[in-house]
């Protein structure tokens, strides 16, 4: 009782069933990821959803195995999966916690005898190709003109003695700068990846660089299985700087092939794809001199035309203009003629002695006008005027303010009135 009861107490909490069979399969992904693992296939069944689930199994443990729809296609080299067949697979360990059972998800399925180097590189193919890797739209140009370059390979190999040599016949102004790395053997992709690295990210011992080449010659896929590591492949994808991977022969393809910027058949390729041709560049560029040339020559030349014509032109406006201020001085000259300052002078002082004769004889010639208009208007007062009524028999009446009365309405008993006749006025009073 004392031992199941320090037993009791060591446990601090009971688990599920659930829960133990997660704690499990946690601990098996996180313990074995992805491996390989061969065997016969046994109790091969294709399901309705399009999965299929077998037994693998050699002389002494078997294994559940799953492939899901959309991982794996039915067929394995056109011909179906059935009981017995002999087969390499690669996947991942996991739990079915339903059962409490552990399986292997299935990834890639071959031929037992089918390389594990060629297995491996077509997983790692697939994984990365998921991730967006080789995506075609993160791609970067080359630069056109490249002016320092960094080669990752080894410094003693046939690829680097080709590549220099092109790069220097071609593009003598090129700064070069080699990181030596192993390009085989445990640890090379370590070295690539950190060779990557280095001249990727800003360095003081070297200016910033416009292009990254991976590089080595050519060789079975174990020499060159190096370049298909995943460490690698990841060091191209996060380097600033655009890579090209040169990695074999024409018909060799490497991870580093589908991640990098540019993939180019061999070293030497790769050299003539990231430098443009001197010879090429001063061909061209005699071209386009000759054909600056000519363009600036027939430049000059229209130029030249259309300067006579304007020079031409010109000239017809000047004289023209030249012309018409001739005429217009002739004109102003003759008006000037026609009113000169002595004729006008002359004219201006006989005027004015018309003028003087004039009002010497107006005084007595307009005094004389004015006493004839005065007798005439005389005449008439004497013959119109009150005076010529009032001795004609009439009489004026007015009251005491002198306001002639000119009717009967106009008085008023007890009124005084006066009357003037032709020599002289008497008063009256209204009856």
């Amino acid at each position: 009782m004392t031992r199941t009861a320090d037993l009791f107490q060591q446990t601090s909490k009971v688990l599920t069933v659930a829960e133990l069979t997660r704690q499990i399969r946690g601990t098996l992904e996180t313990k074995f990821r992805a491996v390989w693992v061969q065997g016969e296939i046994s109790n091969y069944k294709l399901h309705p959803s399009g999965h299929q689930y077998f037994t693998l199994k050699d002389q002494r443990a078997q294994i559940a195995c799953v492939i899901w729809r959309d991982t794996l296609p039915r067929k394995l080299s056109g011909q179906p999966l059935v009981d017995g067949s002999q087969v390499q697979v690669y996947g991942t360990v996991t739990v079915f916690e339903a059962r409490g059972q552990y399986q292997l998800n299935v990834q890639i399925l071959q031929p037992r005898g089918v390389g594990l180097f060629q297995a491996k590189f077509e997983a790692l193919k697939r994984k990365l190709e998921a991730e967006g890797l080789f995506a075609a739209e993160r791609k970067r140009p080359l630069p056109k003109f490249p002016r320092r370059i960094g080669i990752v390979t080894s410094p003693s190999g046939a690829a680097i003695r080709d590549m220099v040599n092109v790069l220097r016949r071609r593009a003598p102004w090129l700064q070069i700068l080699i990181n030596p790395v192993r390009v085989q053997g445990t640890g090379a992709a370590q070295e690539i990846a950190v060779a990557i690295r280095e001249l990727a990210l800003p360095n003081e011992a070297f200016a910033p660089l416009d292009l990254i080449v991976v590089t080595r010659g050519g060789g079975s896929i174990e020499d060159l299985w190096e370049f298909n590591e995943e460490i690698v492949a990841r060091a191209i994808f996060h380097s600033p700087v655009p890579i090209v991977s040169a990695v074999g022969h024409e018909i060799d393809f490497t991870i580093s092939d589908f991640v990098a910027d540019l993939r180019a058949p061999t070293p030497s390729a790769a050299a003539e794809l990231i430098v443009p041709d001197i010879v090429d560049l001063q061909r061209r560029i005699d071209g386009c001199t000759r054909a600056l040339s000519r363009q600036l020559l027939n430049r000059v030349r229209d130029a030249q035309q259309r300067l006579d014509h304007t020079r031409e032109t010109l000239q017809r406006c000047l004289a023209h203009k030249i012309d018409s201020y001739k005429r217009n001085l002739a004109h102003i000259t003759r008006a000037l003629q026609a009113r000169s300052p002595a004729r006008e002078l002359m004219m201006r002082r006989n005027r004015f002695a018309d003028l003087h004769r004039r009002l010497v004889a107006s005084p007595a010639r307009l005094l004389e006008n004015a006493r004839h208009r005065f007798e005439r208007i005389e005449g008439i007062l004497r013959v119109l005027g009150p005076d010529a009524t009032l001795r004609r028999g009439y009489s004026i009446t007015m009251n005491e303010r002198g306001k002639i009365v000119r009717t009967v309405a106009a008085v008023r008993p007890k009124m005084k009135i006066r009357t003037q006749v032709s020599d002289g006025e008497f008063t009256s009073e209204i009856q």
